[in-house]
C-alpha cells in the first residue's frame, strides 16, 4: 500500500485499456445521455459527428473504472474533493481502444490525516490521439495517520 509520501511530484501510472462497443455507448447513452448521436445510428451519421459516439459522460465512467482497478488497489485512498478542469478532446466512437494514464502534478497536506495530490488524468485512443483530459484532485492517507 502507497502512501501520500511515497508518490513523488512527476510520477506516471498507465492505467490500461478499454474497448469501446456500440452497444455500450447505446445503453449508456438511452439511460444517461440520450441525444440523438449517442443512441440513434441514423440520426448520428447526419450530425456533425458523422456517426455514433459515446457520451462524455460515458466516457469519463470508463475511465474511473480503469482508475479506481488499477490506481485505488495500491494506494491509501480516500476519495476526492473534485476537479478543476474537464476536457473531451474528441469523439470516442465505436470499437475506439481508449488507454488511460495519470500523472501526479502537486501534492501538499491536507486536513485529516490526509494529502491532496493534483494530477493531470488522460485519455487516448488507439492512434495515441487524446479523447479526455482532466485535472483531478486525489486524497491520500499520510503514513502517521495509519
Amino acid at each position: 500500500m502507497q502512501y501520500f509520501e511515497d508518490i513523488p511530484i512527476g510520477q506516471k501510472f498507465e492505467l490500461g485499456s478499454v474497448t469501446v462497443t456500440e452497444d455500450e455507448i447505446i445503453r449508456f447513452a438511452r439511460e444517461f445521455d440520450p441525444q440523438p448521436f449517442h443512441i440513434d445510428k441514423d440520426a448520428a451519421r447526419n450530425s456533425m459527428f458523422g456517426g455514433l459516439i459515446a457520451s462524455g459522460w460515458h466516457t469519463n465512467a470508463l475511465y474511473m473504472k480503469l482508475f479506481v482497478t488499477t490506481m485505488m488497489e495500491q494506494f491509501a485512498g480516500r476519495g476526492s474533493p473534485g476537479v478543476d478542469m474537464l476536457r473531451w478532446k474528441r469523439p470516442v466512437r465505436p470499437g475506439d481502444v481508449l488507454y488511460g494514464e495519470f500523472e501526479v502534478l502537486e501534492k501538499k497536506p491536507y486536513r485529516g490525516g490526509m494529502g491532496l495530490i493534483r494530477a493531470a488524468n488522460r485519455f487516448l485512443n488507439q492512434d495515441g490521439k487524446e479523447v479526455m483530459h482532466f485535472i483531478g484532485l486525489m486524497l491520500i492517507a499520510r503514513r502517521e495517520s495509519r
